[in-house]
């Protein structure tokens, strides 16, 4: 990784998701990072299309890694595919929800069953009978 790259990388985690206490780069929201003589692309995602911060977290990043030194210029995308999984976390990223208490690799254990997780079992109510 070039010097660039780790300076803009670092930029980007000066980006904080605004519901965790957990940067977007290692929230998993960063899906590319190309540079090219100080021309800076990156494709980020949010964890979801209905995030209330969708036209202030892209900007966000804008910001910062404009400030970074040998950039000239930046351009961040919202990008959707592939959607954003607990399973795109950072290892720092899973340690720091762990910290919250929330078990990471109970869910991406889930996601690679195809499963979400919740469970539903009981026999049919005789309510529908019962109501008459």
């Amino acid at each position: 990784m070039s010097e660039l790259q780790e300076q803009v990388i670092a930029a980007i985690k000066k980006v904080q998701d605004p519901e965790l206490p957990i940067n977007i780069y290692d929230l998993g929201l960063i899906r590319k990072v190309e540079i090219d003589g100080g021309k800076v692309q990156i494709d980020m995602t949010l964890t979801t299309p209905n995030c209330p911060v969708a036209d202030l977290m892209p900007s966000q990043v804008f910001d910062e890694v404009s400030k970074v030194e040998d950039v000239v210029s930046v351009r961040v995308e919202l990008v959707w595919e592939p959607s954003w999984t607990v399973a795109d976390l950072t290892a720092r990223g899973k340690a720091a929800l762990e910290l919250l208490d929330i078990d990471i690799n109970h869910m991406i254990a889930k996601i690679n069953e195809n499963t979400t997780g919740i469970t539903f079992s009981g026999t049919k109510s005789k309510r529908r009978n019962d109501s008459k």
